[in-house]
């Protein structure tokens, strides 16, 4: 007798039910068992509005929670980046996978790279973050540039390219990998021109605290470098105070001599949106061996950005 399938519940976007399907098939492979998709629309996914707008966290994240607590499923896959920086006791992430590239890309019309974007091009995006660090690069580089509010998944923001719409988009590296259409970016954004948002290009697995045993089946998934750098990461952006609509930028990354990894370091940014203002700090220190390690490099970074002035910048009240 065949052993009873795993529910996993996704989002239904394209790109939810690739990165979901890609997990379902390691938990197969871990498990023995077959995994079969349920599709869950959240708020984040009917409501047209802008995301800072809604609130941004956790706008896709509580209608999966909701149905695992309810026990319609048995797990669940989010895109790290979407995951509120507080955790319910009664869940718990029990596996990040290997994480994709973190790194942000433009699609624009002719094939063009960001620097070679005429006068007046108007790039569109629906994140703050992105939009206050191309404003910042354009002032520095004498571009000049408008960046567009827009939502929509991968095929709506890439048609506005296609149609005339805009000059260029932004989106997601990971995403466009895990779509299958990373052959249509026109331009690799350096991580020094726009630091992602922290936990980009990140899964989290995540199930009922009292499930131990697919707990122990999903922790076979976890890539503990990529835990840790997205741990010190969402760290920093908790202790900004800063939901994941807010204008914050973070990347840790493993900092290596050509034979083993020597330091982490990590990079966090905020900025205004018209790009006027940013407060861009990094610190480098040892590799992060436990959570609460991971933690401390984050807040204390975070520390260091709120004396620089980092709290008015994010359109919320300083305390």
């Amino acid at each position: 007798m065949t052993e009873k399938a795993l529910r996993l519940g996704t989002r239904r976007s394209k790109l939810a039910m690739a990165q979901s399907g890609q997990v379902a098939d390691a938990v197969s492979q871990v498990t023995g068992r077959p995994v079969e998709l349920v599709e869950i629309t959240t708020y984040g996914d009917v409501s047209r509005e802008h995301l800072a707008q809604i609130g941004g966290t956790g706008v896709f994240v509580a209608a999966l929670r909701e149905a695992l607590a309810r026990g319609e499923v048995d797990f669940a896959v989010h895109s790290l980046k979407d995951l509120p920086t507080t955790q319910p006791d009664e869940l718990v992430v029990a596996a990040i996978p290997v994480r994709e590239d973190p790194r942000d890309v433009i699609i624009a019309r002719d094939a063009l790279k960001l620097t070679d974007l005429p006068r007046g091009a108007r790039i569109g995006t629906g994140s703050p973050r992105r939009m206050a660090q191309l404003n910042a690069y354009a002032r520095t580089h004498g571009m000049d540039i408008e960046t567009v509010p827009i939502r929509g998944n991968v095929d709506t923001r890439i048609g506005y390219v296609t149609k005339g719409d805009l000059d260029a988009v932004v989106l997601a590296a990971a995403g466009l990998n895990r779509v299958g259409r990373s052959d249509e970016v026109t331009d690799f954004l350096s991580v020094d021109t726009v630091l992602p948002a922290p936990g980009q290009g990140a899964l989290a697995v995540e199930t009922t605290a009292d499930n131990a045993d697919l707990i122990a089946a999903l922790a076979q998934l976890d890539d503990p470098p990529t835990r840790a750098a997205v741990t010190a990461e969402r760290s920093l952006l908790a202790a900004l105070e800063a939901g994941c609509s807010a204008p914050v930028g973070a990347l840790a990354d493993l900092l290596t001599d050509g034979q083993s990894v020597k330091e982490m370091r990590l990079r966090g940014v905020v900025g205004t949106t018209d790009g006027s203002t940013l407060v861009q700090l990094s610190t480098t220190g040892p590799v992060p061996e436990t959570h609460k390690a991971a933690t401390a490099l984050g807040r204390e970074l975070a520390t260091e950005m709120l004396a620089q002035g980092a709290a008015g910048l994010m359109g919320e009240r300083a305390l």
